[in-house]
């Protein structure tokens, strides 16, 4: 198999938490070159050499590189895709600027290349019995009684091909009735709105933290058919942005949906509560093994019961109910 290098650009401040969000993603290996380190190593160990190399000390200078790897495959790319809008989401929380610039830099992977990296590893996808997730770039030629969704994800997360997003979509598929309105908190490309919608939503309004997902996601929307008057897409931190969270909440959705990362569901959970009526229906996934119960606790503490559990490969999704 081949590997992506990618590279995240932070501080020695940053080291705990952009590793937490990676392990958060089930990126579990990484590699650290912290200038902070190394300079005490010169330090205080100067009687082992007379001598540092410039290009050395040169390319340990100013920032801290949290590296890791990821298969040169569909899935790789849906989780760089996941990386970048995670730690996108985090220099947002990050006022003073502790951790950095946080970007990240995948060397064989070029920002401009993105499209065409799809292209080589998505491929259209069935999910479950009725839904097809079809990349725009492809035809499909299957059978007629199929909901198919085109997309290009560009750079936002949220293709189908990973083990959350499956999950969340085949939740939808048995959750959905004509009619219901959704809210999607950290919409990614706009997947589950959009497919809701497909199934029969009446209306569906999608918030993440990137920008650039919003332009991603009416884009997704006008390849199948979608306008504004049924989807609203808006960007922010609902943690931090009253204005937006009001926004939110002067509707009543009957179906709330947040595939992120432990640590942002946990927080989100009164919102999602709040913005529930009270016979919907809550569904969350991003939960990697280690984190499920500490969701759950959090769920449970929130006001919901869990009805369903979801598991796939070390990841999980919760269907919920208003207790």
């Amino acid at each position: 198999m081949n590997w992506i290098e990618a590279t995240v650009f932070t501080t020695s401040e940053g080291i705990e938490p952009v590793t937490g969000r990676l392990y958060q993603l089930g990126i579990t290996g990484v590699s650290i070159e912290d200038e902070t380190d190394f300079n005490d190593f010169l330090e205080n160990n100067k009687n082992l050499w007379d001598y540092v190399d410039e290009e050395l000390s040169e390319k340990m200078r100013g920032e801290t590189k949290v590296k890791f790897y990821v298969p040169e495959s569909a899935d790789g790319v849906e989780m760089l895709s996941a990386v970048i809008n995670s730690l996108a989401e985090m220099k947002q929380m990050d006022s003073n600027t502790l951790f950095g610039r946080l970007d990240v830099d995948t060397g064989s992977l070029r920002e401009e290349d993105w499209a065409n990296n799809w292209k080589q590893y998505f491929h259209t996808l069935e999910i479950g019995d009725r839904i097809v997730v079809q990349p725009e770039w492809e035809e499909y030629n299957g059978s007629d009684d199929k909901i198919v969704f085109r997309i290009n994800p560009g750079m936002s997360f949220g293709t189908g091909s990973h083990h959350t997003t499956k999950m969340c979509i085949e939740a939808l598929d048995a959750t959905i009735k004509e009619g219901i309105s959704l809210l999607d908190l950290g919409s990614g490309s706009g997947i589950l709105s959009l497919i809701s919608i497909l199934l029969g939503a009446k209306n569906a309004f999608a918030v993440d933290i990137d920008p650039l997902a919003v332009d991603i996601s009416y884009q997704n929307a006008e390849l199948n058919g979608i306008s504004k008057d049924s989807f609203t897409a808006k960007a922010g931190n609902v943690l931090d942005d009253e204005s937006l969270r009001k926004e939110i909440l002067s509707s009543k959705y009957d179906v709330v949906t947040a595939n992120i990362v432990a640590d942002v569901i946990i927080p989100l959970i009164p919102l999602a509560y709040q913005a529930l009526n009270d016979d919907g229906t809550f569904i969350t996934s991003g939960i990697i093994e280690d984190r499920i119960n500490d969701v759950k606790c959090a769920l449970e503490d929130g006001g919901f019961y869990i009805i369903e559990t979801k598991r796939s490969a070390d990841w999980a999704a919760f269907i919920c109910k208003k207790k």
